[in-house]
């Protein structure tokens, strides 16, 4: 929001954000690793589906909302990264209790995938990479994706709290 001649205008520009953008890439993405692995009658899908949803919702919203109140804004970022939070958690169990394994922080999968995740934020592109890949490997994507979600929603969170502050 800025004021023009005591004109407020709002700005609802948040599909430029890119932590909506990353946002966007994990729903679909755990759209599509939830209908091709987990049983749509499972709790689980339910779950780890509107955890995503949640998370890309709260960023539309807080955003939205920071034009009258930056602290419900900050409250909504909050929320949208506990939801996503809990949806790494899903991924991390997903792994585990399928004695699946997740890749390490230093190995060349997971820095292949952070370099892929700091290219790309079209869905369909990480879509067309999950086509021809299995269940653990589609779960450890979304992980590399989930972490590097938490710190652009982190460092957003932390400049939208400094502009609240001034």
């Amino acid at each position: 929001m800025t004021v023009d001649n005591n004109k407020i205008i709002w700005n609802s520009n948040y599909e430029k954000l890119l932590c909506y953008q990353k946002s966007v890439v994990i729903f679909d993405l755990t759209h599509h690793f939830c209908n091709r692995f987990i049983d749509k009658r499972d709790r689980t899908f339910d779950q780890m589906v509107q955890a995503a949803r949640s998370g890309k919702q709260n960023i539309v919203e807080g955003y939205t909302d920071a034009s009258t109140s930056y602290e419900v804004a900050l409250k909504l970022y909050n929320i949208a990264r506990g939801s996503l939070k809990e949806l790494l958690e899903d991924y991390r169990d997903y792994l585990r209790t399928r004695g699946l394994t997740e890749w390490s922080v230093g190995s060349a999968q997971n820095r292949a995938m952070r370099k892929i995740g700091k290219e790309h934020t079209d869905s369909s592109y990480y879509i067309n990479l999950a086509e021809s890949r299995g269940d653990e490997t589609i779960a450890n994507m979304l992980i590399v994706l989930l972490s590097q979600e938490d710190k652009i929603l982190m460092s957003f969170i932390a400049a939208e709290g400094e502009r609240f502050r001034c």
